[in-house]
């Protein structure tokens, strides 16, 4: 007599990252998930045995994601979850069972209509200096994540024998953004900034920089942003920024017989790592550097 058996067990596709992009004419839409498919049913022959003959691949299961985004959009996360579901349990007679987990991540739209805030507030830093005499006050912003769904390309860049990207004259640009400015003012003697004013000012013209300027490479919007914060706000000479690059790839839909061009919408693999990041200071022309390039 066997002295063990099989309990409870699933098997799927864990955290597919699926960003949904509708373009409504000039207005774009974004739909921002992470999804995990958990499938269960008559598995005891590919555990007890190895035979793979009722599994269906969890590759698969991330393709179904891919697929059904573009075939039904996600009008809610509710419903888009229900078509999962309901295709995983009723196509596949080896399962009974579905299980779809979907996170959305929010986006608050900024100026533009395809410009967007990733929605909940980022973390606001200050490292105040002090030496009897002087002061040095470096604050700052971190996880403000922001992306335009397009007027960004990136081309024209050197290749070697390496080089497999493609050029591209249409992208998604995202960046979690991370930015320290120092203020001028050192002397008490002298009238002190309006901190909360600075700050909220500062955090606009950074957004309305990364919204308002057609990239034609990161390094370009990052000292886009990094200017409009020094030649809009005296009380700042330093803006050091650092932005890395959330890369959003087009999915290859074709051999699913979908199409997934981006004129009307277009299904994208938000990829976490690795990651381009881009890192530089932006000075008030006389002004020396003193914010570290590391903390």
């Amino acid at each position: 007599m066997p002295s063990t058996r099989l309990g409870q067990n699933q098997y799927g596709k864990a955290e597919t990252r699926v960003v949904h992009v509708t373009r409504d004419g000039a207005t774009h839409h974004v739909k921002d998930l992470n999804v995990s498919v958990a499938l269960s049913g008559a598995m005891d022959d590919v555990h007890y045995h190895g035979s793979n003959a009722a599994v269906l691949p969890t590759d698969t299961a991330k393709n179904t994601v891919f697929a059904f985004a573009k075939q039904y959009g996600v009008a809610s996360v509710e419903q888009f979850g229900i078509h999962l579901a309901r295709h995983f349990v009723t196509s596949q007679e080896s399962i009974d069972r579905a299980r779809i987990r979907i996170e959305e991540y929010a986006w608050e739209r900024i100026a533009p209509e395809h410009s967007f805030v990733r929605g909940g507030r980022e973390t606001r830093t200050t490292e105040v200096a002090y030496d009897g005499a002087r002061w040095q006050i470096v604050s700052g912003l971190k996880d403000l994540v922001v992306m335009n769904t397009t007027d960004s390309e990136f081309r024209g860049f050197v290749k070697d024998r390496y080089t497999t990207l493609r050029e591209t004259g249409d992208r998604v640009l995202a960046t979690e953004v991370s930015a320290r400015w120092r203020f001028n003012w050192t002397r008490d003697e002298d009238p002190a900034p309006r901190w909360q004013e600075s700050y909220a000012e500062v955090r606009r013209h950074l957004l309305d920089a990364f919204a308002g300027t057609y990239s034609l490479s990161l390094q370009q919007t990052l000292y886009a942003m990094g200017d409009r914060v020094v030649e809009h706000r005296p009380e700042i000479d330093e803006v050091r920024l650092s932005l890395p690059n959330k890369h959003h790839f087009l999915v290859d839909l074709e051999p699913l017989g979908l199409e997934n061009d981006t004129l009307d919408s277009a299904v994208y693999f938000a990829a976490d790592r690795p990651y381009g990041l881009i890192e530089g200071t932006v000075l008030r022309e006389g002004a020396e550097p003193r914010i570290p390039v590391t903390d």
